[in-house]
């Protein structure tokens, strides 16, 4: 089958899903004719990705949150204003991912959480069947279990995550552990899209901590932790688009931009990874078996956090004080069983995008008032 792919732009995870699951399709005798990634102000396209991904690459304007003055986590208020401001070119954004969905040939089209997918589905109605993956589609399956979190910002969380999926034909919800597959909301879980380059590498415990920030704004509390313990080495990689290669600090603490075969041996090698709860490098992680520290930096981090949490990757902090990680790395014990469902990971996602999807008209109507209403 020919597969078109749709990602959204923001952080590292979605990426290396996409390629990830590419390879797989590849491997199974399918193609990805095209793959469009939402573009905005703020992010760049990490170079690993282009050099990683097959199929042709496009960009579309897309919608994005925007920090806080800290650059720290995203301001929501200031989010909403900046984008409903930007929405004749969300429009013409949208018109062009119905053209390339028409004009690519495309039997399947594959959305990386990006809500102009769902929004294009809902105004143009393509006839292609699209499915839904993501970890995110976990925060709709009926036995998901949320952090006592802003009940008003965990509301919108799942707002915005059905906005992603309207009209899709299923949710395949990346998850930490199996989860009964949940009719209803047209939710299977599946093992995370980890790639085989971490698969295949053999990790070590080196003397150091690797860390990944989505906003540079955390550094400051990286360099307070290390003034207070310079003899404790420190690798941290962060998306700030205006700083070198490499911002070395002194001989113990340093910030790299985002570069997939250095983060991964450096993962590879670390004592513990404290990262901003990302989902994808957290399974990396645990994969690995390296305790984490988990900073989240807005709602969904949250969430993903605290799922981590439960299912014993680490701990959560609200800093990079990295104190508690290191004890914390003293007694962690590597989750054995999640090691075996990453394994599992391409033989049930294959089976799940092969399905046909014949009744797509019936089960793609879009949601009422009443799958809104507060969890």
């Amino acid at each position: 089958m020919k597969f078109l792919f749709i990602v959204q732009g923001e952080g590292r995870g979605h990426f290396t899903q996409a390629i990830t699951l590419e390879e797989m399709l590849l491997r199974n005798g399918h193609e990805v004719v095209e793959v469009l990634v939402g573009k905005s102000s703020t992010r760049t396209l990490p170079g690993f990705f282009n050099r990683s991904i097959h199929a042709p690459v496009k960009r579309f304007i897309s919608p994005n949150f925007l920090p806080t003055a800290d650059n720290k986590r995203a301001n929501l208020t200031k989010s909403v204003a900046y984008n409903l401001l930007r929405l004749p070119e969300y429009l013409r954004s949208m018109y062009y991912i119905n053209q390339r969905i028409r004009e690519t040939g495309a039997e399947v089209v594959i959305n990386f959480y990006e809500l102009l997918t769902g929004l294009t589905y809902a105004l143009f109605r393509p006839s292609v069947p699209y499915i839904c993956v993501g970890h995110q589609y976990l925060f709709l399956h009926r036995d998901f279990e949320f952090p006592d979190k802003n009940s008003c910002q965990l509301w919108m969380l799942r707002f915005f995550t059905r906005m992603t999926a309207l009209r899709s034909s299923k949710k395949l919800a990346l998850s930490f552990l199996e989860m009964e597959q949940d009719d209803m909301n047209q939710i299977v879980t599946v093992p995370p899209l980890i790639r085989p380059e971490v698969t295949a590498i053999r990790p070590e415990e080196g003397d150091y901590i690797h860390g990944y920030m989505v906003n540079s704004g955390f550094a400051d509390s990286v360099e307070n932790f290390h003034a207070k313990h310079p003899g404790l080495p420190l690798t941290f990689f962060w998306d700030r688009s205006d700083a070198e290669e490499v911002t070395r600090i002194d001989e113990t603490l340093s910030f790299h931009q985002i570069d997939d075969v250095k983060f991964l041996n450096a993962m590879a090698g670390c004592k513990a990874y404290a990262s901003t709860a990302g989902f994808e490098s957290i399974c990396e992680a645990m994969y690995l078996g390296k305790p984490v520290l988990m900073v989240p930096a807005h709602i969904e981090q949250d969430c993903n956090a605290y799922d981590a949490m439960k299912a014993g990757a680490g701990i959560i902090c609200d800093s990079f004080d990295l104190q508690p990680l290191l004890r914390f790395a003293g007694e962690y014990t590597p989750n054995r069983h999640f090691v075996y469902w990453v394994r599992s990971c391409e033989r049930r996602m294959i089976r799940e995008l092969e399905k046909p999807a014949a009744s797509h008209s019936e089960i793609t109507s879009i949601p009422t008032f009443t799958n809104y209403l507060p969890i």
